[in-house]
């Protein structure tokens, strides 16, 4: 059985354009897949492996084959599930809203968790920088108040978007699909049509 990852970042819920956009996808995504199954990693209400110092000190540990104490070991194991947690899946979806032009600071909190050496990305002097988590789709819902699209004047101040692909490029990914909603911040008549379109894309490439 194939599994879809799903990784919602905004704490809005109800109110959220980019978690509607993404419950539109997967209704589309199970109706065409009925086999298929969707797992949700909610951020927000997820106890997300804190990075303090025994778990720092556990990776740099293993980077440098030191023997773990007791802490550090119990510490680690907690970034370990989260990994093959993530890794297990065949496709991921996430829905995330811009944050200060970024991305929220749970879903950062989950990348500096998963984003780990040997784990999914390896370094050598010949090769450099390789991904480990390769062969797998990822759909991406962006929400942003602005406009931030070629052609807006607002390029510049969009670090939502290149991060997350520079990121998941750096773990492995290479196949990106992007939903974008923007504007949010304006009438509710516009915000209403930019969501029903990007609700329409999404139903599109989930069924496509």
């Amino acid at each position: 059985m194939k599994r879809l990852l799903y990784i919602e970042a905004s704490p809005r819920k109800k109110r959220s354009s980019s978690i509607e956009v993404a419950h539109a996808y997967l209704d589309a995504y199970l109706q065409r897949h009925p086999d298929h199954e969707v797992e949700t990693l909610d951020l927000w209400h997820k106890e997300l492996p804190r990075f303090d110092g025994d778990c720092i000190d556990a990776k740099y540990a293993i980077m440098h084959r030191h023997a773990l104490t007791e802490a550090e070991r119990k510490s680690w194991r907690a970034v370990e599930q989260m990994i093959d947690d993530f890794k297990r899946a065949d496709c991921y979806l996430f829905s995330l809203p811009m944050w200060n032009f970024g991305i929220p600071y749970q879903l950062k909190h989950f990348f500096d968790v998963i984003v780990q050496p040997s784990y999914t990305f390896t370094h050598s002097p010949s090769t450099g920088y390789q991904g480990l988590v390769t062969g797998k789709p990822v759909v991406i819902i962006y929400s942003r108040g602005g406009s931030y699209g070629p052609g807006t004047g607002g390029e510049g101040f969009d670090l939502q978007k290149p991060y997350m692909e520079a990121v998941l490029k750096f773990i492995g990914f290479t196949d990106f699909k992007s939903i974008l909603i923007e504007p949010t911040m304006t009438s509710q008549e516009v915000k209403e049509e930019v969501v029903k379109l990007a609700k329409e894309e999404a139903v599109r490439l989930a069924t496509g």
